[in-house]
């Protein structure tokens, strides 16, 4: 048994001791660690490749960057890198002592750090795995990491992919992806100048561009030439020959694909959040998005801003699988040549009426059925701003002042939506919100009428309660990663959040499909879509922003439309003119690959046939609908009022106005006592 220290040194020793035990520990893991990443790269060359939602191939994570073999990278440009970045690159192991030495000296001499004695290996190590920043640490792991790969490749290995993954300037990695933008051919085809042209901008890639500095970047090529015939891989008769030409560069050519682009964008950052910025060579990334609903997406966007004109309009359009969470589709704006700002996730704006939904959602969780009736609503207004008011279009009700639910949001009812807002709680309605996603909304009497902000995403994602069943889902673009093994590394499950009551999901639903079918969306069925869909247009003032957000049981979608410096559309841009043909377009051409059902309605809901007018119990001649109730809803019992009837049917409402007005004498009898 180990006797306890009792002396001060022997505390010292024990502490030591304990230091150096986890500093090695600390250190045979980290080497374990980056030796695993580093035999990865013994499989060779490649990229991380994201795969559409058929399995199919869709796009590199590095579009800047084309992988090759160094047997298809000209040998000039090859000799060029190792004569002017390691000029011992073949006989060293990874660390050059003279180089070191050398850089220590001239940096003593000088009295900073005027040189570099960095090897091919450890450049090599810092692009794949470290950062720039010159710290001791930094350099150390640097170093160790070169020793890694020297063990575990080749030399030409590490050549192969210095020159895959080396920055040349503009925004391109690797030389055969340079050569393509330089001088539009394959790196194997270089000529010796062109080839010391592009060795030359390793230094300094950005000072030496040859589209901002050709004279420059030719001067440096020079210096390469030079270094090639000193080192013998030419002779000076061809060093001469290749002074004395002048490569021909090719305009820049912008790397932005616009096809897809802010959706391949948005995949990209979801990688890197999770992985960093590594390039794996071959990892798979199994993604949501179907190619034919995003090519459908970005014709539906741009048909419809030609339509209104351009003019300097932006818009975005979000679709995802309701039960999933699948984004299979995504526009984040006009042109992605021009702004590559993604507008579906980034941009947050009012959403208007289109926010109502959530209100009406929070009503019927306290127990409110859509034929409860609000009253008084031409009195309506903000306890905390009694000059303050709902401002409402025309609306086509006889009686504005009081009305059902069902019909306020058919008819997107401002003061109805304000009074409901009020009714249930401002702080029930920011509860519910936030469960769906739509959070930092405030806590005003506007809230109601969409004076919060949002993103297209948020509010797209927030509507798939209505189709999931009182289920919010979490949208999800990257789905699974695969290693270079076919290992999973990450996998994304579906994540799905109940907050209301199917049964009240589904009211909302079937309140949505009246908007659609009788209020103020019903531009949708003119414009030729067909089957069950809910949805809700939402415009703010001075026609600034424009939105729909509809459903069917396959597919939330919504599109927002406005200018990036909130500005008017124009004039009478309501969104059923503006964003809503859009949405319709695009539900349309995916009609073929979202095949959509009637809504499953949930058990415990009990059906009763009203009166599309009144809403009360139909008499002869009324127009009747099919009514939801959940439990303790208030189910009419009054006989519609709107429509004459039979004769016993018209006795019937005079005995019930009758014992109507003598329940209400007393009530006020007792009530005055």
């Amino acid at each position: 048994m180990l006797k306890a220290p009792r002396r001060w040194w022997e505390w010292i020793a024990v502490a030591i001791l304990a230091v150096a035990v986890t500093g090695a520990t600390v250190s045979a893991w980290w080497m374990v660690r980056y030796a695993r990443a580093v035999h990865r790269l013994t499989r060779g060359v490649g990229d991380t490749v994201f795969y559409s939602a058929d399995g199919k191939p869709w796009f590199r994570l590095d579009e800047q960057r084309h992988d090759v073999a160094l047997y298809d990278i000209s040998p000039h440009l090859q000799h060029a890198i190792v004569a002017v970045e390691d000029r011992r690159f073949y006989q060293h192991p990874g660390l050059d002592p003279i180089g070191i030495a050398r850089a220590i000296y001239r940096d003593v001499r000088s009295g900073s750090r005027a040189e570099g004695g960095s090897t091919l290996t450890q450049q090599l190590a810092r692009t794949l795995f470290l950062s720039n920043a010159r710290t001791v640490a930094r350099k150390a792991k640097e170093a160790s990491i070169a020793v890694l790969l020297e063990v575990q490749l080749t030399k030409d290995q590490i050549l192969e992919l210095y020159l895959n993954r080396v920055y040349l300037s503009a925004g391109v990695y690797g030389v055969e992806a340079m050569s393509a933008h330089l001088f539009r051919k394959p790196a194997k085809s270089l000529t010796l100048a062109e080839a010391a042209l592009i060795a030359g901008l390793v230094k300094a890639p950005s000072t030496l561009s040859p589209w901002a500095n050709y004279q420059g970047a030719l001067r440096r090529s020079h210096t390469i030439l030079g270094l090639m015939r000193q080192q013998g891989f030419i002779t000076a008769a061809e060093e001469q020959a290749a002074r004395l030409a002048r490569p021909r560069i090719q305009p820049f050519r912008s790397p932005r694909d616009p096809k897809a682009g802010w959706a391949k964008d948005w995949l990209r950052q979801q990688f890197r959040n999770q992985f960093g910025g590594d390039h794996p060579p071959d990892w798979q990334v199994q993604t949501s998005f179907v190619p034919a609903a995003q090519e459908a997406a970005e014709r539906a966007v741009a048909a419809g801003l030609t339509r209104l004109g351009g003019n300097g309009l932006q818009a975005a359009l979000v679709a995802l699988d309701p039960l999933t969470g699948n984004v299979v589709a995504m526009v984040g704006g006009a042109d992605y040549r021009r702004s590559t700002f993604n507008r579906a996730t980034r941009s947050r704006r009012q959403p208007g009426s289109a926010f109502k939904p959530i209100v009406y959602t929070a009503a019927l969780a306290t127990g409110m059925s859509p034929v409860s009736v609000l009253k008084n609503l031409d009195a309506v207004g903000a306890p905390e701003d009694p000059e303050w008011r709902p401002r409402d279009v025309a609306h086509a009700t006889a009686d504005p002042s009081s009305l059902t639910l069902r019909v306020a949001l058919s008819d997107s009812n401002n003061a109805a939506a304000v009074a409901l807002q009020q009714q249930v709680g401002t702080r029930r309605v920011l509860r519910l919100a936030t469960d769906a996603g739509l959070r930092d909304l405030p806590e005003v009497a506007s809230l109601a009428l969409g004076s919060g902000l949002v993103s297209p995403m948020d509010l797209t994602a927030a509507y798939s309660m209505f189709p999931g069943a009182g289920e919010v889902v979490v949208p999800r673009g990257v789905i699974n990663v695969f290693d270079a093994n076919g290992d999973s590394t990450f996998y994304r499950a579906v994540d799905r959040q109940r907050i209301v009551s199917d049964k009240v999901a589904f009211q909302m639903t079937s309140m949505l499909r009246d908007v659609v079918d009788h209020g103020t969306a019903s531009q949708v069925r003119a414009l030729g879509v067909t089957g069950a869909v809910g949805g809700k247009t939402g415009t703010t003032n001075d026609y600034r922003d424009a939105w729909f957000v509809g459903f069917s049981s396959s597919l939330v979608v919504g599109v927002w439309v406005g200018r990036d410096r909130p500005e008017p559309i124009g004039r009478e841009a309501y969104a059923a003119r503006v964003a809503l043909p859009i949405w319709a377009d695009f539900m349309k051409r995916t009609a073929p690959l979202f095949r959509a059902t009637a809504f499953n309605i949930p058990a415990g809901l009990t059906t009763e046939e009203l009166c599309r007018v009144s809403h009360l119990q139909p008499v002869d001649g009324c127009p009747v609908y099919t009514e939801y109730f959940k439990d303790g809803d208030d189910v009419p019992a009054q006989l519609c009022g709107v429509h004459d009837g039979s004769f016993k049917q018209a006795a019937t409402r005079v005995f019930q106005r009758a014992m109507r007005s003598l329940g209400s004498r007393i009530a006020g009898i007792f009530g005055r006592r």
